[in-house]
């Protein structure tokens, strides 16, 4: 009997926080289960250095020009003509990056984009730089990433086994959005304490964060997507296009971002003139707005890692709460309520822009993802260029305020239509 009290002092009951410990860490870890994978890992990390480099050039082009020209319109030119290769391309982009190998397509398209990069930051650091050199540049950034984009954008899947596939797209949509903020967020600060020319060479560096992590990879270890048959070009994007508009999970999101990205998600000209026009802020100021955005950004952006597969009710949601707030950001004269209205705004941008990723990438046939990136490139970044043109033009009439608040309304449009749109095919929607 003594004995066997004890062994029961001896062995106590079975230990719970250390299970509580392991659910917790088990919790955390299902979260980025994808960056326990190699080849994904070496690129989640390469791209997000990467990615936040452009974003920061992509603040200081913006603020550059405003310094050359003090014009609304020539901000609405830079950012079109740097757009318009997306618009014009990014179609054949999907169509080239469903055919060819897309590692070594991306690592071709990096190349070219840093030594674009590099020759921006010595013409400002020599100060040689005029408004259509900007222009050139743009216009050349536009046309490398008109092909880069797409294959990006369905490269990750093929890194990944299916298992893991919703993660790993959520992780890369959250790596892809989030550097869209966080990168202007530092671009501002930087060029406020230390210039426009050390940014601009930090994005030159950072594209071989990207390239050593392409090179690195193991092929062994890939999972790569049936491409395309052969075919005749044109004939394979007619496909695409027939296929996007036939599926109706793929459709509902193309018609909201039709919308939002058009005339919403063009915070690179649109912050600029905010920050200048409305709250007649400085370049510190304009980083301090940026910031703001990227706090409620990245708060979405770790969320989503962990909701699991989203669902057609949280775009919608996302997509009109984005457009109440961009209206409210439009009225707004106060700096603080601003900052605090951005950073709302970014969490639905962040959760809006994530979902309509996701759902693609998971909804769409292997051989097609490349087509349909591709179009959902050319509706969420190649239709800046009208968007920008018009954000330009307005502003220098109407104003700004006015502008943008026209803008929120028709993002709310586009809310709507995929509203509709979804309880009218309520099935084919959620089944993808």
């Amino acid at each position: 009997m003594a004995r066997g009290i004890k062994s029961s002092i001896a062995a106590p009951p079975a230990v719970p926080a250390p299970v509580e410990r392991r659910g917790f860490a088990l919790s955390i870890g299902r979260g980025f289960a994808a960056l326990h994978i190699r080849n994904y890992r070496l690129y989640w990390w390469g791209q997000l250095v990467s990615l936040i480099g452009t974003w920061m050039q992509t603040t200081v082009q913006s603020w550059l020009v405003l310094q050359l020209s003090h014009s609304p319109q020539a901000l609405g030119i830079v950012t079109t003509l740097q757009f318009l290769p997306i618009t014009v391309l990014s179609l054949f982009g999907g169509v080239i990056a469903d055919k060819l190998p897309k590692r070594r397509l991306l690592i071709g398209t990096q190349v070219v984009a840093m030594t674009t990069a590099a020759i921006f930051g010595l013409l400002v650091a020599t100060h040689l730089i005029q408004l259509w050199h900007i222009y050139v540049l743009a216009f050349c950034t536009g046309l490398v990433n008109a092909f880069d984009n797409p294959a990006r954008q369905s490269f990750a899947v093929e890194l990944v086994d299916r298992e893991t596939l919703s993660n790993a797209v959520a992780l890369n949509s959250m790596l892809f959005n989030a550097a869209r903020i966080v990168g202007p967020a530092v671009g501002g600060y930087s060029m406020a304490f230390f210039g426009a020319a050390p940014a601009l060479f930090f994005n030159a560096a950072s594209f071989l964060a990207g390239i050593g992590a392409l090179v690195f990879m193991k092929p062994a270890e890939m999972y790569p997507a049936r491409r395309s048959e052969r075919g005749n070009v044109l004939g394979q994007l007619h496909d695409g296009l027939v296929y996007s508009w036939r599926t109706p999970s793929v459709l509902l999101v193309m018609v909201v971002m039709a919308a939002i990205g058009t005339f919403g998600y063009n915070f690179s000209i649109s912050l600029p003139l905010i920050a200048d026009f409305v709250l007649k802020t400085d370049s510190g100021g304009f980083g301090t707005l940026l910031a703001l955005m990227g706090v409620g950004s990245l708060v979405a952006a770790i969320m989503t890692a962990y909701l699991g597969r989203p669902t057609t009710r949280r775009l919608l949601i996302a997509s009109a709460a984005f457009s109440v707030l961009l209206l409210a950001v439009a009225r707004s004269h106060n700096f603080m309520l601003t900052g605090a209205l951005l950073v709302v705004l970014g969490f639905c941008g962040i959760t809006f822009a994530t979902a309509a990723n996701t759902l693609l990438q998971l909804n769409v046939r292997d051989d097609m993802r490349g087509r349909v990136m591709g179009l959902y490139m050319l509706l969420f970044a190649g239709s800046t260029p009208l968007g920008a043109l018009i954000i330009g033009v307005l502003s220098a009439r109407v104003g700004v305020e006015n502008t943008l608040s026209i803008c929120a309304g028709l993002c709310t449009l586009g809310a709507i239509a995929g509203t509709w749109f979804q309880r009218r095919h309520p099935l084919e929607v959620e089944g993808g």
